[in-house]
This record gives structure tokens, sequence and C-alpha cells, in this order.
């Protein structure tokens, strides 16, 4: 594991289309028992190296109902996203995460990490690539029928304040979908 968390960290395969240039963001143990798989590291987290260190990872752990301290142990909580790096700023956010990295890294990871029980498939890029033809037609429809994906994978809309007004829209995830988060990461957390 420390081997590819080092090759990660040089990486540099498409350090051409980054404008602030590579900063591979990734967190992984083999002792991890959750994994979240996100879409790509903002501007904020490129520049503190410190994954979900914005206001989306505020959301996220209280979705998770964790703290940092819980979030941060990497003997508990994988953190690897689907591009490392910043893509850079696109006309209505950021660009998507860059094609190469989950090819070209996700399986040797996931090799190393045996004690992975629950994935967190954060946004569309997660989901259209471990769901793949499971996925339903939009993230909505496949939020909703995060039942489907249970007990190991629980598909999640990114947590972003930009995603405010599908919450609002979908009151359903709130009331359903977080308590069962939360009540799987406390039971594959207790374990420890």
């Amino acid at each position: 594991m420390e081997k590819i968390l080092k090759e990660i960290k040089q990486c540099a395969v498409c350090k051409e289309y980054l404008d602030l240039g590579p900063n591979p963001v990734v967190v992984a143990n083999p002792k991890s028992k959750i994994l979240i798989v996100g879409q790509a590291p903002g501007k904020r987290v490129h520049e503190s190296g410190i994954p979900w260190d914005d206001p989306s990872g505020v959301q996220l752990r209280k979705w998770m109902g964790v703290d940092e301290s819980v979030f941060y142990d990497a003997t508990r909580i994988a953190i690897v996203p689907m591009g490392f790096c910043y893509p850079g700023k696109g006309k209505t956010g950021d660009l998507p995460p860059r094609p190469e990295c989950a090819p070209l890294w996700h399986q040797a990871l996931l090799e190393h990490m045996p004690s992975v029980e629950l994935t967190l498939l954060i946004g569309q890029y997660a989901q259209k690539y471990y769901l793949g033809n499971a996925k339903k037609k939009n993230l909505t429809e496949t939020v909703k029928n995060y039942k489907a994906y249970l007990p190991t994978q629980i598909p999640l809309p990114h947590p972003s304040p930009r995603n405010r007004f599908w919450l609002s829209k979908n009151p359903w995830f709130q009331e359903s979908v977080v308590p069962e988060l939360q009540k799987r990461i406390r039971m594959h957390l207790d374990q420890d």
C-alpha cells in the first residue's frame, strides 16, 4: 500500500491538463472499513492537501454522523476520489474529474484494502464507474433506490452547498437515506 500511495503522490499522467499542476489527494489504509469515492478535490483541497477540507466535507461528515477525528482516521475511512487532482474551473463549477485516475489506480488500491465493507459513491461519476448498468437513469433515481445497492454500497448526491436546491426538492433524502447511512456507518465503525 505504501508503495502505491507513493506512486500516486508522484503521478503526473495528466499534468498537461491541470492548470494548477498535479497534487494527488488520496487516503487509504489496508484496515479501512469504509471507502468514500467522490469526484475530485476542489481548489481549497488542492491547496491544503486534506480531502474534503471544505464546506462539502462539513456536510458529508454531518450526513455520515462522524467527526473529523473519525473521518480522517485512515484505518477506518479511505478517501479515493475518481480524480485525485483538482481538475480546474469550468463555466458552472469545477471541471469533471480527470478520466485517467480511476482506471489507472483504483483497482490497485482496492486490492490492498481487503477490509472495506461499505463504499459511499458520491456523485454521478463514482456511480457510473462503480455501478455501471446497475445505476438508474439519473442520480436522483439512483440515490432514491439506494436499498438496491446495500449492504456494500450507498449512492449519494454531492454534498456541495450548490446542491441546496436538489436537497430541498428531494426531502426523502434527509428523511430516509441519511438515517440509513448513519446506521450503516455506525455498524461498520463499531466493529473496531
